[in-house]
């Protein structure tokens, strides 16, 4: 019951850090036509007699939804609601969890990096709080702690994780290796006393984000860890409609090959982008992570009320 009220406790100083900067609270819907493409999440479907018996896809985050109400004029938004995502369950998951949602109209992954930072202190001040802030590059941050340009080919990676006595699954990609390096070899380096930021990540993993040019190219993203623990998830957000149309396709034959269900892509999303999304930056928070590192817990789960 302790930890029940901190997390109302939290979920009240939420509301109040928007309400304080006048960001308008929304609510969409959790069941839609459309699933995630992105090859490493998998929604969680439901057949809805009411609505024509229909398979439907529950979400895994509220970003479409919401950057149709950005692309209707609604400005300024956020969003708390429970999303699910199947195959994940673990220390750090579970299948249906919390997640906290904002978008930022005109501004750029900077100032909203800014604005992440502000609220993880806030929150985390009266139970844990951080010494202090600190932001690399992905290249930065694989060159400190794996001693590795994240440029450098496959065979390389490999080579250098394996160097460390770390087990390297056969048949993982380039992203795969990646994501394994950056997971197993880098992030447990970030000092678990500050809030860590990680941007300018691969092209290749923009997934919903616009596209620097640079040499090479990266992707206007980031990430923000406490220690080792990965809170928030952002980006620059793309506003090309053949863009995105095209990056849902090329999700869509990764999982054909993967031999994955293939869901329908969001074509309401595309509309709206097609209408037109202001510039804008969004991010996503785990709650429930957030809720374990203000009480000192080891897990998600034994931060609701019910877990699975």
């Amino acid at each position: 019951m302790e930890t029940l009220r901190l997390r109302a406790d939290l979920l009240a100083s939420i509301r109040e850090f928007f309400r304080q900067r006048d960001v308008l609270e929304v609510e969409t819907p959790a069941l839609s036509i459309a699933g995630c493409t992105d090859p490493n999440l998998e929604s969680l479907t439901a057949r809805v007699a009411a609505l024509g018996n229909r398979n439907h896809y529950l979400a895994t985050s509220p970003e479409h939804p919401m950057k149709r109400l950005l692309a209707a004029g609604s400005g300024d938004i956020y969003q708390l609601c429970r999303v699910c995502r199947d195959g994940e369950l673990g220390r750090w998951h579970q299948p249906e969890f919390t997640l906290l949602e904002w978008y930022r109209v005109g501004w750029d992954e900077k100032a909203l990096m800014e604005e992440v930072d502000d609220l993880l202190r806030r929150l985390l001040a009266p139970h844990r709080p951080r010494t202090s802030t600190v932001a690399f590059s992905y290249r930065q941050a694989f060159r400190l702690h794996l001693d590795f340009d994240p440029g450098e080919g496959s065979g390389a990676l490999t080579d250098r994780l394996e160097s460390l006595g770390l087990t390297v699954p056969r048949g993982l990609d380039r992203d795969g290796l990646l994501d394994l390096a950056l997971s197993t070899a880098v992030v447990p380096g970030f000092d678990p006393d500050s809030i860590t930021f990680v941007y300018d990540y691969p092209a290749s993993q923009a997934a919903l984000a616009r596209i620097k040019p640079a040499s090479p190219p990266v992707a206007v993203r980031f990430e923000a860890f406490s220690g080792g623990l990965e809170l928030a998830n952002g980006y620059f957000e793309l506003t090309d409609a053949d863009e995105q149309r095209s990056r849902f396709e090329a999700e869509q034959r990764k999982r054909r090959e993967a031999g994955l269900p293939v869901p329908p892509v969001d074509e309401e999303l595309l509309a709206a982008l097609s209408h037109g999304l202001p510039a804008c930056a969004g991010v996503a928070v785990g709650v429930d992570r957030l809720v374990a590192l203000a009480a000192g817990l080891d897990n998600v789960a034994d931060t609701m009320s019910f877990a699975h």
